[in-house]
């Protein structure tokens, strides 16, 4: 049987595609828009839908004329947006990102719990620091946590956030109205944790979700960014602009779970994945250059310097191709980054515009028969297990990949033509994790 593709949807656009007349501006605030397309990606039979998030605007070192013009300075809550859009889909999974930098590990327990509970098992959190100085101003910090200080409290986050799902063992609540006992008690788990960062007493007052635990997933590209996916993490997102850079990730990542005695296939790997879709080469090149022109030269040079740092901020023309020097070539490595398009050096503000578009990820521009070619290649060849779309533009660019791409994959029998189960855990091949606490349970693999 040929591998499956795993498909996740970012539900965001470019931070400035909204211009583009197919666009529609006020996404951020449409709940109507994220309805229908939740429904489009089920349709599509995704895995996946996918909120990220964050604590600020996000205008970190960006000045007015740069910030005047980027959407992604507002947006929902994605909790409680995913809250709704499980009323309105019944298979895909629900995933969004939780920073365990500036929350608290009991909230955030028993909100993705509440989650799982209510689209029925169907929940995932996308486990993140945050290292913004925007974000840390807007909690009383004067900068981000040290590295060390950001993954060992995540790391203490985590494990905490897992001893209180298990709080409950599964048979906890016979609610049985004979004999008047609503909950046993001797399946009760008091957890009592003192740690470095965190005392929490539990137990959850949310009895255990249908998963277990939600779907655990991580996009961190440092070491411990690594480690971490590498000991916790389900699904991994991360970057690949190329076969080789994917198979670069891929192979040692898979390699570091025998240190946590998992095995490769438990946790998926997937690249972002940029994808413009036509019926014809010319027509796809032709909506992604439409789009592209939406990102003006000032929006796209300090988008450009915000993302890959202070050191790119260089007196050079913007507009002729970037030098190559070692300190740029070492940022554009370690932030996975190719500086090169189509055999030719980008400028600074052609580079902007790339990253403001697809931040960099794999970016495939063709037909549909094109497309799944290369997304096979990665599967095959050890690049990927799937990928996380990151839409152009929205609505137009994921009803595109639906009615174009997916039916392309699916004629291959690289994609499911109907969901099977009914957790997210089902639709990803990956067990149910038992109780710590309930007979025969075995070691928990966080401690």
């Amino acid at each position: 049987m040929k591998r499956q593709v795993c498909l996740a949807v970012l539900l965001h656009g470019g931070r400035f595609s909204w211009k583009y007349p197919g666009a529609k501006a006020e996404g951020d605030h449409d709940l109507e828009m994220y309805k229908s397309l939740a429904r489009t990606a089920e349709r599509g039979r995704f895995d996946i839908i996918f909120m990220a998030d964050g604590y600020s605007t996000k205008d970190d070192g960006l000045g007015p004329e740069a910030l005047r013009s980027m959407s992604t300075l507002v947006h929902f809550d994605p909790l409680t947006l995913l809250a709704v859009l499980s009323t309105v889909t019944s298979r895909i999974g629900l995933v969004c990102t939780g920073s365990t930098t500036y929350n608290e590990p009991y909230e955030l327990a028993r909100r993705f719990a509440t989650l799982d509970h209510m689209s029925g098992g169907r929940a995932g959190w996308n486990v993140i620091t945050s290292q913004m100085t925007s974000e840390a101003l807007n909690f009383g910090y004067d900068g981000p946590l040290s590295t060390e200080a950001r993954y060992a409290r995540a790391r203490e986050f985590l494990d905490v956030c897992h001893g209180l799902w298990d709080s409950w063992e599964d048979d906890a609540f016979p609610r049985d109205k004979t004999s008047g006992t609503y909950a046993d008690p001797s399946r009760m788990h008091v957890l009592d944790h003192k740690g470095r960062f965190f005392k929490v007493r539990g137990p959850l007052n949310v009895a255990r979700m249908p998963q277990g635990y939600p779907v655990i997933c991580q996009a961190g590209e440092s070491e411990e960014g690594r480690e971490f996916a590498a000991r916790s993490a389900d699904m991994m997102y991360g970057k690949a602009a190329s076969l080789e850079h994917g198979q670069a990730f891929y192979g040692p990542m898979k390699a570091r779970l025998a240190k946590y005695g998992r095995a490769p296939d438990s946790l998926k790997i997937m690249p972002g994945l940029c994808c413009v879709v036509g019926r014809t080469q010319e027509e796809a090149q032709a909506k992604f250059d439409a789009v592209q022109a939406t990102i003006g030269p000032v929006e796209a040079r300090a988008f450009a310097v915000q993302f890959m740092g202070p050191d790119f901020d260089l007196d050079i023309d913007p507009e002729q191709p970037m030098p190559d020097l070692p300190t740029l070539n070492a940022i554009a490595t370690r932030k996975r980054i190719t500086m090169e398009r189509d055999g030719r050096r980008l400028s600074l503000v052609g580079l902007g515009r790339w990253i403001a578009a697809c931040m960099g990820h794999l970016t495939l521009i063709g037909t549909p028969s094109s497309i799944a070619d290369e997304m096979e290649r990665y599967i095959d060849e050890g690049g990927s297990d799937g990928f996380a779309l990151m839409p152009h533009y929205l609505p137009g660019n994921l009803e595109d990949f639906v009615e174009l791409v997916v039916p392309e994959l699916q004629r291959r029998g690289r994609l499911r033509t109907e969901y099977t189960g009914t957790t997210l855990r089902d639709t990803l091949g990956l067990p149910r994790p038992p109780n710590r606490h309930a007979a025969g349970a075995g070691a928990h693999a966080a401690e």
